[in-house]
């Protein structure tokens, strides 16, 4: 899109989100659940194909424009942000990239206008971030497919009308687009720590019948070519879902500091909060720039763009998690209160250090990609 009509487009997302979304962001939680018609409303602004080409209803926006929307809806609330990761780049990009052209004529123009809500089942109740381990199989019936076993932690899945779902067969992973029925159950999971309007589901598979023309890409590739383009979708998603939650954190703790006054003064007169004001704003910014140094490489097709982009997965997500912390800490009893926003937040900073691949498994990741790439052989 032209630059002004982008600039437009994140004036009417940036009002959208403080008008419908950022007043309601905790009462989302106590439904619960977010409400179908704002996914609606973000299907008709546009936000939902914001990245999928016009041809499939889509707004065709490069990767660096989508990634501000997503921070624009994350600043407001988390798990609204969470369709945008699952439902707009889990399952639409994979499907954009992977999908045969009647799965695309299909399923884009529902996912670009909400009609549809799409979710991305790979986690399983003994295998998260050990992918390569899942235990639903799928089995030949005829000509068709029988999918059974059961998925966990799957956001959207309590609303979802239609799932990617990873299954193997003798050590074959394959993926499948499953719409719900009455062999597809779904449980909502609750007691959770963060993501509570995210509509997280249980989701149980029944020999749940599929076509071959339901098989997402090719028979056998679904972890090698589907499980890692879609991650590598989602972390980019994530990058930007961190740097909003740093920001946002930081905001709710410049006005608090400003406002709030102890022992005579404002909170920001005093040394130790000016500490903690600054270390975030220097963490804001150097997140700010790894997310647009992800988005510019992903642009330019960059083989280090996958790179780049867990790194600033990485960065933001314990980032978001430092100045949250910070930021309960600064607001004292208040942190801990529902009633101001930074409590929401430093739950739903923890959540992403987890999703998407854990801190632990980026850090295997980035260090064999410096053992690599920064050595330097003795002469």
């Amino acid at each position: 899109m032209p630059g002004n009509a982008t600039l437009t487009l994140e004036a009417a997302v940036a009002r959208f989100a403080a008008e419908e979304i950022r007043p309601f962001a905790t009462h989302f939680e106590e439904i619960p659940g977010i409400p179908r018609r704002l996914i609606t409303r973000m299907g008709e602004i546009g936000l939902l194909g914001a990245v999928l080409p016009p041809a499939y209803g889509g707004l065709g926006l490069d990767c660096l424009a989508y990634g501000k929307l997503t921070a624009l809806i994350g600043k407001a609330c988390c798990a609204t942000r969470s369709v945008l990761t699952v439902h707009t780049s889990l399952v639409g990009e994979t499907i954009l990239r992977f999908g045969t052209e009647e799965q695309k004529a299909h399923w884009l123009p529902l996912i670009a206008s909400g009609e549809k809500i799409g979710a991305f089942a790979l986690t399983e109740p003994e295998h998260g971030s050990d992918a390569a381990g899942i235990q639903t199989s799928y089995r030949k019936s005829g000509s068709d497919y029988l999918i059974r076993g059961q998925k966990k932690w799957i956001s959207l899945g309590g609303i979802a009308d239609f799932f990617i779902v990873l299954a193997t067969n003798n050590g074959r992973i394959t993926a499948f687009i499953t719409e719900r029925d009455h062999t597809v159950t779904t449980t909502p999971m609750t007691g959770l720590l963060g993501n509570r309007a995210g509509h997280v589901a249980e989701i149980t598979f029944t020999d749940t019948r599929v076509t071959p023309a339901h098989i997402l890409g090719k028979e056998g590739n679904g972890f090698t070519h589907i499980v890692n383009a879609a991650m590598d979708y989602g972390r980019y998603s994530i990058a930007w879902a961190g740097q909003a939650i740093a920001q946002e954190a930081l905001d709710n703790m410049v006005s608090y500091a400003r406002t709030r006054s102890q022992f005579g003064q404002k909170l920001g007169q005093l040394g130790a909060i000016q500490q903690l004001i600054a270390t975030a704003t220097v963490k804001v910014h150097a997140g700010s720039n790894l997310c647009r140094k992800a988005g510019e490489a992903r642009q330019q097709r960059d083989p280090d763009a996958t790179m780049e982009t867990i790194i600033a997965k990485y960065y933001t997500s314990k980032t978001a998690m430092e100045i949250a912390t910070d930021a309960v800490q600064l607001f004292g009893g208040n942190g801990c209160y529902n009633v101001y926003p930074v409590e929401r937040l430093f739950r739903e900073a923890k959540i992403l250090e987890i999703i998407e691949g854990t801190s632990q498994v980026m850090e295997g990741i980035i260090a064999g990609f410096a053992l690599k790439k920064y050595y330097i052989p003795s002469t």
